[in-house]
């Protein structure tokens, strides 16, 4: 059986060390525009995922916030019986941006001693996307790699995978 434990301060610790490195892995990536690198990434990603538990982990819910898209308001809103403009006024803050993001870290509705989300069911699409590993488009989304690198185990995973794969000759990037 494999091990899908995280121990976020051991993993804090890889990420320090190694950081660096995998961002500058991703940049040379994202400069070759290889061909087949949907294909690498979807292998790496079974890899990482064979490896990693996310209800072990919720780092990204206990470090992160979503973005809360208007649709997501609605319906987290209607859930919890709440207008829209409540739910935003108890919960949510617009940044400089424009974005609603979640008032306080961890998620409030994440439940820190099971690390099960209070709402699931009508999470946010950005929560229910992460770490936005299965895209199609994986040439677009190396640049939220290089941030969730340091946040979620299953991508730093994906990202040495990728890199140990593509140096040991196993995956050729063309």
């Amino acid at each position: 059986m494999i091990n899908t434990t995280v121990n976020i301060k051991t993993f804090r610790n890889l990420v320090s060390r190694n950081k660096k490195r995998l961002r500058s892995f991703l940049t040379r990536v994202e400069k070759k525009d290889p061909k087949n690198l949907h294909l690498v990434t979807l292998e790496a990603n079974e890899l990482s995922w064979a490896k990693t538990d996310c209800m072990d982990c919720a780092n990204c819910c206990k470090t992160m916030s979503p973005t809360y898209t208007q649709r997501d308001i609605l319906r987290i809103a209607k859930y919890m019986g709440m207008t829209a403009r409540a739910f935003k006024e108890k919960w949510l803050y617009k940044d400089r941006v424009g974005d609603w993001l979640n008032k306080s870290q961890p998620c409030q509705f994440l439940d820190i001693k099971t690390n099960l989300c209070g709402i699931y069911e009508v999470r946010p699409g950005d929560c229910a996307g992460f770490p936005h590993h299965g895209t199609k488009k994986i040439k677009d989304y190396l640049h939220v790699y290089k941030q969730n690198v340091e946040f979620c185990p299953a991508t730093y995973r994906l990202v040495e995978f990728m890199e140990e794969g593509i140096s040991d000759g196993k995956w050729e990037l063309k």
